[in-house]
C-alpha cells in the first residue's frame, strides 16, 4: 500500500447574492467595468396590501379643512355590536380578515378611513350589512332566497 498524501485544495467561494449588493461591492465592479444594474423596487420593504382609495391629489387639492374622510360613528359601533356579539375580540376579528388590530380599533371609534375592500370584508366575517339602506340587517348568505 502507498502513502496517503496530504493535498490542500483552496477553493474561492463566489460570493453571496447579498455581498454584491453592498455599495462597496458595486463600485468595485463598476471600476472594473462590468456591466451593473440596479434596479429601485416601488413599495419594497412596506407590508402594502392596499393601495389607497382616496384620490390623494384630490385631498392635496382641498384647501379648506385637510382631512381625510372618516367612517361614520354609528357603522363603528355596528362593527362592535356584530362582533361582541360573535364573542370576537378586535384582535381576533382583524386576524380573520388579514388586518392590523389597529384598523379595527380605528373603524370603531370613528377614526378609520373608509376601505371598501376592509369594509366588505368585515360584512362577511360579521355576516353583518354595513353598507347600502340595510346597514345592520344580517347578511343574507350567497345563494340564500331572499
Amino acid at each position: 500500500m502507498g502513502d496517503w498524501e496530504t493535498v490542500t485544495i483552496l477553493k474561492k467561494r463566489p460570493p453571496k447574492p447579498s455581498t454584491m449588493k453592498t455599495e462597496k461591492a458595486v463600485n468595485v465592479a463598476r471600476r472594473q467595468g462590468v456591466p451593473v444594474e440596479t434596479q429601485q423596487k416601488w413599495g419594497a420593504g412596506t407590508n402594502k396590501q392596499h393601495a389607497t382609495t382616496k384620490n390623494t391629489a384630490k385631498l392635496d387639492r382641498e384647501t379648506e379643512e385637510l382631512k381625510h374622510e372618516t367612517v361614520p360613528l354609528d357603522l363603528g359601533k355596528l362593527i362592535q355590536q356584530a362582533r361582541q356579539m360573535k364573542n370576537l375580540s378586535q384582535k381576533d376579528l382583524a386576524s380573520k380578515i388579514n388586518e392590523k388590530p389597529q384598523i379595527i380599533q380605528d373603524y370603531e371609534n370613528g377614526k378609520g378611513i373608509p376601505n371598501q375592500i376592509i369594509i366588505g370584508k368585515i360584512e362577511r366575517t360579521l355576516c353583518v350589512k354595513l353598507r347600502g339602506k340595510d346597514r345592520g340587517k344580517p347578511l343574507q348568505p350567497p345563494g340564500a332566497k331572499k
